[in-house]
């Protein structure tokens, strides 16, 4: 990398992190998630704003690989921050409603996207016609587990029975999500691997829970309670660069790795070090390595020659996304009993997508799942899904701190943490 590169991609970064915090902020007092400006931040500097003027004079052709890899860290270590957060805890204190609800809103979108891919295989289609329907269904069943919480947390609602609902409804999408995906990846031979090496996955991930995790609760317990230093910070780093590289390598996708890595770190007796990693680690990856990967995911999003087809697809693509999920989650809710308004209310939480269903948008575009068309309507399909859910649920419930439905004050699960998105900002 010469001078003139190295000074083209500090000077980018430098401006794709100020605009990312600018509209993040700005869309926080609009009362929108931050991620909803982030996003925004990263098409405004790609090529749908004035021709793709800006995107060639700040990010150079050459370089935009260093940007992808810097991406593709930003991703690793956000995968594996959703892992650490993820909490059992909320799946057994919730009942059989979450499972229900959860059930249903993977299921019903599923269905209808691989229906709607039928309809579109035809202009955005890609050569593997199998993949691209499943996966169409996959990225209509996506809902952001992290900005669902730092949503309910700013509306002081993550301690109440729809909050907690909704918190264990979304890491039950979660895991159902990556599972699907995972899946898919390995079924359609996309990924750049020999397919003998998928038969070490099952493998891999009993080594991973059967493994890698006893031992890691037998250090914690030997060690007392442990604390992210240095050492203990490298060790963590490592871990979930190793595990996602190790997926890679089988075939599946790195987010797979390093997601699997933060579920495996122990709970009893790591409670401080989980904590420490989820802040201090998640914190610089959102003010630094996020940004990156919302430019990476911008420069693939040309609107700039949306005709009257391509408005139609859109329409489409959104009645599917928001009907199908909200119809699952909805009418889930309401055949176990859950009032209309608060059923009404979950089923707008679950379709908050977010930064997850870029990651799986990219995934898509990367393994040949999506055609760029395609990629750029479905991100404006994940940022509109997003930016409705507040003034939808103010619509539902009056704006935070006002009483809402069935929104009494009650205990988190045993164990769970009081405050789900306190080190997740997107």
């Amino acid at each position: 990398m010469d001078s003139q590169q190295t000074t083209s991609l500090l000077t980018g970064l430098a401006a794709m992190v100020v605009l990312s915090r600018l509209l993040g902020v700005l869309a926080r007092r609009l009362g929108q998630p931050a991620v909803v400006g982030e996003v925004l931040a990263g098409i405004a500097l790609g090529p749908t704003l004035f021709d793709g003027a800006v995107c060639d004079a700040l990010f150079p052709a050459g370089i935009r690989p260093l940007l992808a890899a810097l991406a593709a860290v930003g991703v690793a270590v956000f995968m594996f921050t959703v892992g650490l957060e993820w909490d059992p805890a909320l799946i057994r204190g919730s009942g059989s409603l979450a499972v229900t609800v959860s059930l249903s809103s993977i299921l019903l979108p599923f269905g209808l996207g691989s229906l709607l891919a039928l309809h579109l295989v035809d202009d955005y289609g890609t050569g593997n016609r199998t993949a691209f329907l499943l996966f169409m269904g996959i990225a209509m069943s996506i809902t952001a587990f992290p900005v669902l919480a730092r949503i309910l947390t700013d509306r002081a609602m993550h301690r109440t029975p729809l909050g907690v609902v909704a918190l264990a409804c979304a890491s039950i999408d979660d895991v159902l999500a990556w599972t699907l995906l995972a899946a898919v990846v390995a079924v359609s031979g996309s990924a750049d691997a020999e397919q003998w090496r998928l038969l070490l996955a099952l493998p891999f991930l009993a080594a991973m829970l059967y493994g890698v995790r006893p031992l890691l609760r037998r250090f914690a317990a030997r060690a007392g309670a442990l604390r992210l230093t240095p050492g203990a910070l490298a060790g963590v780093l490592a871990g979930l660069l190793l595990s996602g590289a190790a997926t890679e390598w089988l075939g599946l996708h790195y987010i797979f790795g390093a997601f699997l890595f933060g579920l495996v770190l122990p709970r009893e007796g790591a409670e401080r070090l989980r904590a420490e990693a989820a802040d201090r680690i998640g914190h610089l990856n959102g003010q630094l390595l996020l940004p990156v990967f919302f430019l990476v995911a911008g420069l693939g999003v040309d609107l700039s020659h949306l005709g009257v087809s391509g408005l139609g697809a859109l329409g489409l693509i959104l009645l599917t996304a928001i009907g199908g999920k909200f119809t699952g989650a909805f009418l889930a809710a309401r055949l176990s009993g859950m009032p209309p308004r608060p059923s009404a209310a979950l089923a707008t939480l679950m379709n908050t997508r977010g930064l997850t269903e870029l990651i799986v948008l990219n995934v898509g575009l990367q393994l040949g799942f999506l055609t760029q068309d395609l990629y750029s309507l479905m991100v404006v399909m994940a940022v509109v899904t997003t930016a409705m859910a507040g003034p939808l649920l103010t619509a539902l419930l009056g704006r935070p701190g006002t009483p809402a439905p069935h929104a009494e004050p009650a205990p988190p699960p045993p164990g769970a943490r009081t405050d789900p998105a306190s080190t997740t900002t997107v």
